[in-house]
């Protein structure tokens, strides 16, 4: 099926943020970082590195399962769907999303993007002030972002309550959250399977796909330095308030917020303008 303007202006915005990723040119300081993390687990006993990764996939697969199962996210669902009714009475389900036109897709997960990264900012800026607020963060910023992705995944009619789309969800996060010289990489991965896409896949779960490995891990290291920041700065008080760690904080987490719901957010919009036009009349 042939493209209206607005979608061919949308696809013209993916392609000039795609060209961003594989145009991104590493610092001298990725590549020691790359060579550091690949040195480390070198010399870890094969076994036990496999059992790590395998542990962080099952870790990041149930919370994303837990997640994505709970009434608060239940309840945005059915708060998404009647807010779509508002622009087409005829939708009852998340899959229905698709009879909406683009302009009227981007308008709702532009809603959800920045609810988001309001959400991830705030709690960065809190994390900021140490203590336990600073103990939890981690986790939240994963169930944030977790919850972001399966969110802009429903705008665009994909329901993540399916076990393709659960799985799919969660390598979007993935790919979203990988340094952004291999995002590239993970973003070709994710668009060639759309194009090659299988219906007869489409209600099997993936579950035992393998996820992270040492490239990865350079978000969680990128977290745990941002800790010690917030530690180093949460004394230095101005008017009574860490302002300089919870500024920090916030910063840092509104920016992960950023690149994995701007990630997800073209992602969705791809495969939607792929499916459309492999329709037929």
């Amino acid at each position: 099926m042939e493209w209206t303007n607005s979608e061919r202006q949308v696809y013209k915005q993916i392609v000039d943020w795609e060209q961003g990723l594989f145009e991104y040119i590493p610092t001298d300081i990725e590549h020691a970082l790359d060579k550091w993390i690949e040195f480390g687990f070198e010399k870890l006993d094969p076994e036990i590195k496999e059992q790590f990764f395998k542990n962080l996939d099952n870790m990041l697969f149930h919370l994303h399962a837990f997640i994505q199962g709970s009434d608060s996210q239940m309840i945005a669902k059915k708060r998404l769907v009647k807010t779509a009714r508002v622009l087409d009475e005829d939708i009852d389900k998340v899959s229905d999303l698709k009879k909406l036109n683009i302009d009227q897709l981007v308008y709702l997960a532009d809603q959800q993007m920045a609810k988001y990264r309001i959400y991830s900012f705030t709690q960065g800026g809190l994390a900021g002030t140490g203590g336990a607020l600073l103990g939890v963060d981690v986790p939240a910023v994963i169930m944030l972002n977790l919850r972001a992705v399966q969110n802009i995944a429903n705008v665009y009619g994909y329901d993540v309550n399916i076990p393709y789309e659960m799985m799919t969800s969660l390598r979007v996060f993935h790919a979203a959250t990988m340094p952004k010289r291999m995002r590239a990489a993970g973003w070709s991965k994710l668009i060639n399977e759309v194009r090659q896409f299988d219906d007869q896949f489409y209600y099997l779960n993936e579950k035992d796909e393998e996820l992270t490995n040492e490239t990865w891990l350079e978000q969680p290291l990128i977290q745990i330095l941002k800790a010690m920041v917030i530690i180093l700065f949460r004394k230095k008080v101005i008017q009574g308030l860490p302002l300089i760690s919870m500024a920090f904080g916030a910063g840092m987490n509104y920016k992960l917020s950023r690149q994995v719901t701007e990630f997800a957010n073209h992602y969705y919009q791809m495969r939607y303008l792929i499916e459309k036009s492999n329709e037929e009349f």
